[in-house]
C-alpha cells in the first residue's frame, strides 16, 4: 500500500535568485534519497518570479517533476519523484 509523501515546505519569500535557486538545489540534493523513493514532496515558496523558471529548469534536468502554482502573492513550487 502506497502512503502519501511527507511534505517539507521551504519558505524563501523575500529572497532573490541566485539565492533561491542555490537553496532549492541544496535542499533537493540533501533530500535526494527521500525524493527518489517517493517519500518526500519538497515545496518551495517564493515571491520572485524569475526563481520559478530557474528552479523549474534546474530541478527538471535532475529528473524530478516540478509543479509551479501561482498563489495570490507568491509562487508554490512542488518538487517530487517522476511517477
Amino acid at each position: 500500500m502506497q502512503h502519501e509523501p511527507i511534505c517539507r515546505e521551504l519558505d524563501l519569500r523575500g529572497q532573490i535568485c541566485p539565492s533561491t535557486l542555490l537553496t532549492a538545489l541544496r535542499e533537493t540534493n540533501n533530500s535526494k534519497a527521500e525524493l527518489k523513493a517517493g517519500e518526500l514532496r519538497l515545496v518551495i515558496l517564493t515571491d520572485n518570479r524569475n526563481s520559478t523558471t530557474h528552479i523549474n529548469e534546474s530541478v527538471s534536468a535532475m529528473g524530478y517533476c516540478v509543479e509551479v502554482i501561482k498563489e495570490q502573492d507568491y509562487y508554490r513550487i512542488s518538487i517530487y519523484r517522476t511517477p
